[in-house]
C-alpha cells in the first residue's frame, strides 16, 4: 500500500521531472525557508529575441540531445565562488616543504564554511561547504610524502575531515579523532598512500546531512614511478608534472545531488554540483590526447550512480589503486557512495563533434546529470 508521503513524494519528484522535460526550473510552493527559488519574468520575455540572448529559445545542438530536457538560464559562477568547468582541472596541491629527514612535507589549509549556492539557475541551497565550493578542493599528492591538513571550522555545526586512505585512528576525522566544535582548529598529518583516486568528508553526525550538504571533496594520490618499476611506464602517466602525464587531459568529476525540500529524495542531480553545467558549456577535448577522468561519487539518498559515455568505451580503474585496468573496454559503470575510480579513453578515431555523457539512471539524466564533451582536431 502507498502511503499519502510517498505519494507526494513521488508527485514533487514527478513535478520536477516535468519542468525539466519543458526545458525550465520554476519557483515552487512549500520548499524549505532557507532554499530562495525566484521565478522567471515572463513579461521580459520577446518572442523575436535573437537566440543568442534570449534564455528561453530553444537549446542548440550540444543542449537538445536528450530532448531538450535541460534546465533553462544559466548559474552565475562568480557570484557562487566556483565555476563546475575549472574544477574540472583547478587541483589544489598545497604548499611544499622539506623535512629534517629529506621527505616532503606537502600542507593543505581547507575551511569549512556555511554558504548559500546556486545549484541550477535560480534554485540556491544552503550548503556546508569546504573553503567555500562544493565539491570542496581536490587536493592531490604524491605517494610516500608526508600531508598535513590544516583544518578551521567556522561553520555553525561540529565538522571533521576524513580521508579515505590510510592513517593513524587519532587521524580518522570522527567523534574523538578529529571531530572539532565552530571556531576550532585540527591538524591532519600521515603519509600519502595508497596511491590512486580517493574522497574526503565530514563525518560528523548525522553523517547523511553533513555529506548531502556538500562536506566533500577528491583526493588524489599520484603513484611514484620509483615504487613501481614493472609499471613505471603507467606511474609517469599519472604522476602530474612529467612529460607523460602532459600528453593526458586530466578531469575530475565529482557525481552529487541535492534535496532541495530536504524529505530524503534528490529534486537535482549534477556532475561537479550544477546541473546540466556542461550540457550548457560543453567540455572542450583535443581529439588527438587521450582523456582521464577521475570519478568519484557522493550522491546521497540514492544507493548508486553511474556513469555513461555515448558512442566511445573506456579502460576503469576501480579506486586507481592499479595501474592496470579492472575493466577493459567498457562504457557504463557503477559506483556507491564514496566509491570511485579511474576512466581513460581516447577519441582519436571519432570524427570531431559533440559526444554525450551522462548517468543512465534517465531521471538523473533528465535532472540534471548529463553533460557533453566537445571532441575538436585541436
Amino acid at each position: 500500500m502507498t502511503t499519502q508521503h510517498e505519494t507526494e513524494k513521488v508527485s514533487r519528484r514527478s513535478l520536477i521531472a516535468g519542468i525539466a522535460a519543458a526545458g525550465g526550473t520554476a519557483a515552487f510552493a512549500g520548499v524549505a525557508a532557507a532554499q530562495s527559488m525566484p521565478g522567471h519574468d515572463m513579461a521580459a520575455m520577446q518572442d523575436d529575441a535573437p537566440s543568442a540572448v534570449n534564455p528561453y529559445s530553444a537549446p542548440s545542438i550540444h543542449e537538445g540531445g536528450h530532448g531538450q530536457m535541460i534546465t533553462v538560464g544559466r548559474v552565475d559562477a562568480a557570484a557562487n565562488g566556483f565555476d563546475p568547468t575549472a574544477m574540472l582541472t583547478d587541483w589544489d596541491f598545497g604548499t611544499v616543504s622539506l623535512m629534517e629527514d629529506g621527505r616532503v612535507l606537502r600542507t593543505f589549509e581547507v575551511e569549512a564554511i556555511d554558504k548559500d549556492i546556486e545549484i541550477a539557475p535560480g534554485v540556491t541551497f544552503p550548503a556546508w561547504t569546504f573553503n567555500g565550493r562544493v565539491p570542496g578542493p581536490a587536493l592531490r599528492a604524491k605517494e610516500g610524502e608526508r600531508l598535513r591538513i590544516v583544518f578551521r571550522n567556522y561553520g555553525s555545526h561540529p565538522h571533521s575531515m576524513h580521508f579515505h586512505g590510510i592513517h593513524s585512528w587519532r587521524m580518522d576525522g570522527v567523534p574523538g579523532a578529529g571531530l572539532i566544535n565552530p571556531g576550532e582548529e585540527f591538524i591532519y598529518e600521515f603519509d600519502a598512500r595508497p596511491f590512486g583516486c580517493h574522497l574526503y568528508h565530514c563525518h560528523a553526525l548525522p553523517l547523511k546531512r553533513h555529506m548531502h550538504k556538500g562536506m566533500y571533496g577528491a583526493f588524489v594520490i599520484d603513484p611514484d614511478p620509483e615504487l613501481h618499476p614493472e609499471f613505471a611506464d603507467a606511474a609517469r602517466s599519472r604522476l602530474y608534472g612529467t612529460p607523460e602525464n602532459a600528453r593526458w587531459q586530466e578531469l575530475v568529476m565529482v557525481m552529487n545531488a541535492f534535496d532541495t525540500n530536504f524529505d530524503n529524495a534528490n529534486e537535482f542531480y549534477a556532475v561537479n554540483t550544477v546541473a546540466h553545467a556542461f550540457a550548457q558549456q560543453p567540455i572542450r577535448i583535443e581529439k588527438s590526447r587521450p582523456v582521464r577522468i577521475y570519478l568519484v561519487n557522493v550522491t546521497e539518498f540514492d544507493p548508486i550512480n553511474s556513469f555513461h559515455l555515448h558512442a566511445n568505451f573506456f579502460d576503469y580503474f576501480d579506486t586507481g589503486t592499479t595501474l592496470t585496468p579492472t575493466l577493459r573496454t567498457v562504457d557504463l559503470i557503477m559506483q556507491c557512495q564514496a566509491q570511485r575510480g579511474i576512466l581513460e579513453f581516447s577519441y582519436a578515431e571519432h570524427e570531431a563533434g559533440p559526444y554525450m555523457f551522462h548517468a543512465h539512471q534517465a531521471e538523473f539524466t533528465e535532472l540534471g546529470w548529463m553533460g557533453m564533451f566537445d571532441v575538436v582536431e585541436a
